[in-house]
């Protein structure tokens, strides 16, 4: 565990470094913001920040969330500043942790800074088959493609890899490519030198960088513009980087898992995505089935978000009824795990009494996902006549997203297109005078 302390912890920083280290972290120390994103920037692999709740925690935290930079953020102060703590907290700050620090509590921070959101809950015997296969090829140093729907869970099998490899005790990275846009993802990817390009105040390290010795995820790799293909083949292929405005290559030891909702193989034959990158990364392919696929992955895992919701949102943990039960069991969730989550999620805040009731689980029909027109209107055709495809397609697109409450994931999931062309859709019809419905993801 590599831990970051920001700020003078009220003198504590000394106390903090040494229980830091009883518990087998490594410990780099900032007195202020500017130097701690500085060493972030970096790319040393820092797991924990520890920040004094003095300093401007929203400040720090933005700057974190502008330049994409993935760490869990405590803030520490003295016991008797109960505002200065609910200040922490509202700014992003997972926990506050009062100074002087207690060993057993920053103990347990640490341990659950490591194992945040990376458990792996499953009952079914496809799902157990998956991990089967994961873990036996965990060990290699093959580059890996996870495949399967959107909402699968393939960030979590991933991280799964990562932990029964040989590169476990280093760091995991993790990129969305769709998440980011074009112009930014190759400085996001390879990192760039201070003067490269107007903004570029300082070197900044890139993901591969980051993720040297350890593993780099490439979600959404789908998604990735064809020109920077080219860049991450020779990067995997001649383990170096060229970071931008630099003047020399620099070497990188890093083991990659990609993720596709959608069939690289019909990308490569529309041009879409390069053939030789393509069997680069597809050394090893596990495909990950849909929830409906795996039902008996659907109340282990509707009972562990149960537990995770009700604790967050500090209600009584209820159990579910069997009625409750038998509607989860018997949807077809295409939004898969994602989307139960967010059901679930849902049902623990609307339940009324001892259980979790059925009226609590709030589903669409999926047959009724995308209306199916009446017989007649199939035969004649006749609501079609004038209109143009365009027009057409853009009543499917936002109808489906009237839907999804405005869930774009879950509408280019429905529509069978990635969540790239969605937004380009979207803003060509923002841009021609269309409403359209708010976006809740």
């Amino acid at each position: 565990m590599e831990l970051l302390i920001v700020g003078t912890l009220e003198g504590q920083i000394g106390a903090a470094s040494k229980i830091a280290l009883a518990q087998g972290g490594h410990v780099s120390i900032a007195d202020d913001l500017e130097p701690a994103m500085e060493i972030l920037r970096s790319g040393k692999a820092i797991e924990l920040v520890m920040i004094d709740v003095k300093l401007d925690i929203h400040k720090f935290i933005s700057s974190l969330e502008t330049e994409r930079i993935n760490v869990l953020v405590v803030a520490c102060g003295v016991a008797n500043d109960p505002e200065l703590a609910v200040r922490a907290i509202k700014a992003g700050a997972r926990e506050y942790i009062p100074l002087p620090p207690d060993p057993e509590l920053i103990g347990a921070v640490l341990a659950a800074a490591t194992r945040e959101n990376h458990a792996l809950i499953y009952g079914d015997k496809k799902t157990e088959a998956v991990l089967k296969m994961a873990k036996q090829v965990a060990p290699s140093e093959a580059s890996i493609l996870l495949t399967g729907e959107s909402g699968t869970g393939k960030e979590i099998f991933s991280r799964f890899i990562h932990d029964n490899s040989k590169r476990a005790n280093k760091k995991f990275v993790a990129v969305n490519c769709a998440a980011i846009p074009e112009t930014l993802l190759e400085s996001e990817l390879f990192g760039y030198e201070k003067g490269a390009f107007t903004g570029a105040v300082s070197r900044r390290i890139g993901k591969f960088e980051e993720a040297s010795d350890g593993t780099l995820l490439l979600d959404e790799i789908s998604e990735m513009d064809i020109k920077i293909q080219s860049k991450l083949l020779r990067a995997i292929q001649e383990k170096e980087i060229d970071r931008i405005g630099g003047k020399a290559p620099v070497k990188v030891n890093t083991r990659i898992i990609a993720t596709s909702n959608r069939n690289l193989a019909e990308a490569v034959k529309n041009g879409t995505f390069r053939q030789d990158l393509y069997y680069r990364l597809n050394v090893v392919n596990i495909n990950i089935p849909p929830l409906r696929e795996r039902p008996e992955d659907i109340i282990v895992l509707s009972k562990h978000f149960v537990k995770k919701y009700s604790e967050l949102n500090d209600l009584p943990l209820k159990p579910l009824s069997a009625e409750a039960e038998a509607k989860l069991m018997n949807y077809r969730w295409p939004g898969n795990v994602r989307e139960l989550e967010n059901t679930v999620h849902r049902a623990v805040l609307l339940s009324a009494g001892d259980h979790i009731d059925a009226d609590a689980v709030i589903l669409d029909d999926p047959d009724s996902i995308i209306s199916a027109p009446k017989t007649d209107e199939v035969m004649s055709g006749g609501e079609f006549v004038g209109r143009t495809v365009a027009s057409m397609e853009r009543t499917l697109i936002i109808d489906t997203l009237k839907h999804t409450l405005g869930n774009r994931s879950v509408a280019a999931n429905i529509l069978g297109i990635s969540i790239r062309t969605l937004r380009n859709k979207l803003k060509q019809y923002e841009q021609e005078g269309f409403d359209l419905p708010g976006s809740s993801d």
